[in-house]
């Protein structure tokens, strides 16, 4: 079932094992069974410490396995062959079964801890998901650090029939207790702060008592990790704020155009961003949003942020990379049957929609990637373009008409998402050339039409473009004395990883350069002293 290198890697990674572990296979006779077998039985060759045994009573799902902790209730399970994006997930769960500690916070780990009740969760996802590791990671740690949770996770594709029973339309879908609980990529920290409703709260208090800072980064993408590591280096009091670290980087499939690096992939080009951003001293806030930005009231004075829960920040400059994303068709039903047959990402929901119909809006190079791709797993697609002819490199074009299975329509303008109530039906489109009105009967409709800057919360504030981005000049400055900012919230013409990050750590140098050339009013160089005293303490 593994290859040798796969092997060696996963050989290596078991000498962390020092708990015993037993597999406990759910099987049937189907050719996913024995595939699930032989994948077993390959791990519990490689250790000691792992045992395996066939109880084909212990899953409703077949095929299945547990991975349990001998003579304990810790342990995780997957309805599922974790191969493609999952392996990673088999990974850590065995070694986090097998007594390796998870690299989360020891606060985090005790909030986990602590949390009270039963919570069986189960998360479908697909294995062509970048976004599902996320998730399933985080809930199997969590069942592992508390046998109160217990966690399933369930490949979509080989559990059809359930999938269509329980109107799975996209992944990864979290339920709780057989309720539905939420949809997306989620963190620990996300989980936890659902279930620990006082959670938020007490960070909201702690956030109101800190000290000023020097610099603050608003946005966790490439240019917000850039302009934090840019300003620590100067060893200035430096913080970060993120509704998520990582940002649209996290909904990446593939990274092929870094510098330096052929191929990555999102998730884990996130991971480094944060790894490295936490080498130095920055006060990292996440799953915080910011609301409103109020100017200091005198020059050099203290800029206010605003949170969404209910805490206020302050700093002497400010750094703005809020990002972007992805723009919705803006018609009726669309948002009523987001995520119950309306999507935005095709690799991650695209094995959901096996043997249907769907349509995919934008004829850019998004649209008709995600098109050609959909064209290997769905019956027919439908691909919906506004402009008079589609827009995407002619490679891809080419390539796209080559494919027996996809309709392509221009000059057509999508009006309203059709749907029973409970899923997307079809689509109703104009033709824009005859004025026709005309109807597509679908299981799946997949939004591909480019970007919107989060910059909403600043609007009459700061100087934005008709587009809504922040303008900038060749320093990153705005509209507001002390504020900068980078990356795709800017009018900066061209939206990559590389450039943001370029343009991060010039806004960051040109903070450093306003806080050194404008003088501090007495106040607000009080509170950053006093700052420095308690951290010097």
């Amino acid at each position: 079932m593994l290859d040798d290198s796969l092997k060696t890697q996963l050989q290596t990674y078991l000498e962390n094992v020092t708990q015993p572990m037993e597999l406990v296979a759910c099987l049937d006779d189907s050719a996913k069974s024995q595939e699930l077998h032989a994948l077993l039985t390959d791990i519990a060759a490689m250790s000691g410490k792992i045992t395996l045994r066939r109880d084909d009573d212990s899953q409703t799902r077949k095929p299945s396995f547990a991975i349990n902790r001998v003579g304990t209730d810790i342990g995780v399970a997957f309805a599922a062959i974790p191969m493609g994006h999952e392996f990673t997930s088999l990974v850590l769960a065995l070694l986090q079964v097998g007594g390796h500690p998870g690299k989360i916070s020891d606060e985090l780990a005790r909030q986990v801890r602590e949390l009270k009740g039963e919570f069986n969760f189960e998360t479908f996802m697909s294995l062509s998901c970048q976004s599902c590791p996320d998730t399933v990671q985080a809930l199997n740690l969590m069942s592992v650090l508390n046998p109160a949770i217990r966690h399933v996770a369930i490949d979509g594709a080989l559990f059809q029939d359930e999938v269509e029973t329980r109107e799975i339309m996209s992944v990864p879908t979290v339920l709780l207790n057989g309720e539905a609980f939420d949809t997306g990529r989620m963190s620990v920290e996300q989980i936890v702060a659902r279930l620990d409703t006082g959670a938020g709260e007490r960070m909201a208090e702690e956030m109101r008592t800190k000290a000023p800072f020097e610099v603050l980064v608003i946005g966790g993408g490439p240019a917000g990790a850039a302009s934090a590591i840019y300003a620590s280096r100067k060893g200035i009091r430096t913080g970060l704020v993120a509704e998520r670290f990582g940002g649209q980087v996290l909904d990446t499939m593939s990274i092929e155009n870094f510098i330096s690096v052929p191929h990555t992939e999102g998730p884990k080009f996130a991971v480094a961003m944060e790894q490295h951003v936490r080498e130095y001293d920055v006060d990292i806030m996440n799953l915080q949003q910011a609301t409103k930005l109020v100017p200091a009231s005198e020059p050099g004075g203290l800029v206010e942020v605003q949170l969404a829960n209910g805490a206020s920040l302050r700093s002497r400059s400010v750094v703005l990379a809020t990002g972007a994303r992805w723009r919705q068709m803006g018609v009726p039903g669309e948002e009523e049957y987001r995520n119950k047959g309306v999507a935005y990402c095709p690799h991650c929901d695209g094995p959901l929609y096996k043997g249907k119909d769907v349509a995919v809006i934008g004829g850019g190079n998004s649209g008709v990637e995600a098109a050609i791709d959909l064209a290997g797993i769905v019956n027919h697609v439908t691909l919906v373009e506004f402009d008079s002819r589609l827009r995407a490199d002619e490679v891809l074009q080419r390539k796209l008409r080559s494919l027996p299975n996809v309709t392509i329509l221009v000059s057509a303008q999508s009006t309203e998402v059709l749907g029973d109530g409970r899923k997307v039906t079809g689509l109703v489109y104009k033709d824009r050339e005859g004025g026709d009105i005309h109807r597509v009967a679908l299981d799946g409709i997949f939004v591909q039409i480019g970007l919107l800057p989060n910059t909403e919360w600043l609007k009459g504030d700061l100087d934005l473009s008709p587009r809504g981005e922040i303008v900038i000049d060749e320093r990153g400055a705005t509209s507001m004395p002390g504020v900068f900012a980078a990356g795709d919230a800017t009018t900066v013409p061209y939206k990559q990883i590389v450039i943001a990050m370029g343009a991060g750590s010039t806004a960051a140098l040109s903070a450093f350069d306003y806080l050194i050339r404008t003088p501090a009013p007495a106040e607000a160089a009080a509170a950053l002293a006093a700052a420095a005293d308690t951290a010097a303490a």
